[in-house]
């Protein structure tokens, strides 16, 4: 047997415990000073509307189809699981497509259209005038929600879209634009978590009581 030599040596760079306490305190209190701009009355009022869009889509018997890259596409999965699945109760499944989940779909159409168009197709596809589309992207530049969105459009669906601090070209693209008040990544996907449960929640409570 070779000989072992020792462990590769500790990296200067490697956190202190002190510099690790640091870092926890400083982002656990950026998540605080989140949480209470999220809870201004505007925003409020303005997540107060679209989740009321999402209860008349499924009273009227519609479906959602939601995508995003990275992080958002994994909030996408997430989310159209609460609606097929459940979020707070019991009661029937309800139609929610992520347009993220099929690597198939998603491989074959970057690789045939371009992956600008991967979600643009799938709306094609799957989405009727009167469903609901959400678009999920932090930066508020990806150009796949942004033809995705332009496609729901398109065909007559409701358009949402989640993003940061800096809406960037998702300003113009969807109906309603919800920004969460950030500009650190983590954070806006910690807050379109939170609306994505608002969202499902008061869709149980409206459809199905309680």
């Amino acid at each position: 047997m070779a000989e072992q030599g020792p462990g590769p040596a500790a990296s200067s760079a490697e956190p202190s415990g002190s510099s690790i306490d640091r870092l926890v305190t400083e982002r656990s209190l950026d998540y605080a000073r989140v949480a209470g701009l999220v809870a201004a009355p505007d925003l409020v009022a303005k997540v107060a509307a679209v989740v009321r869009t999402f209860v008349d889509v499924y009273r009227a018997g519609g479906q959602l189809l939601v995508f995003g890259n990275g992080g958002s596409a994994a909030d996408a999965s997430h989310l159209a699981a609460e609606f097929v699945g459940r979020c707070t109760r019991d009661r029937p499944p309800l139609p929610a497509l992520a347009l993220t989940d099929s690597a198939a779909a998603i491989s074959a159409l970057a690789n045939d259209f371009g992956y600008d168009q991967v979600f643009a197709r799938q709306v094609q596809a799957h989405g009727r005038a009167g469903d609901l589309a959400l678009g999920l992207s932090t930066s508020g530049r990806s150009p796949n929600v942004l033809a995705g969105l332009a496609a729901a459009r398109n065909l007559g669906l409701h358009t949402v879209a989640f993003t940061g601090d800096d809406p960037g070209l998702l300003e113009s693209a969807a109906d309603v634009v919800l920004r969460a008040p950030t500009g650190s990544t983590g954070r806006v996907q910690e807050v379109h978590q939170m609306w994505a449960h608002l969202c499902a929640e008061a869709v149980e409570v409206a459809l199905f009581g309680g």
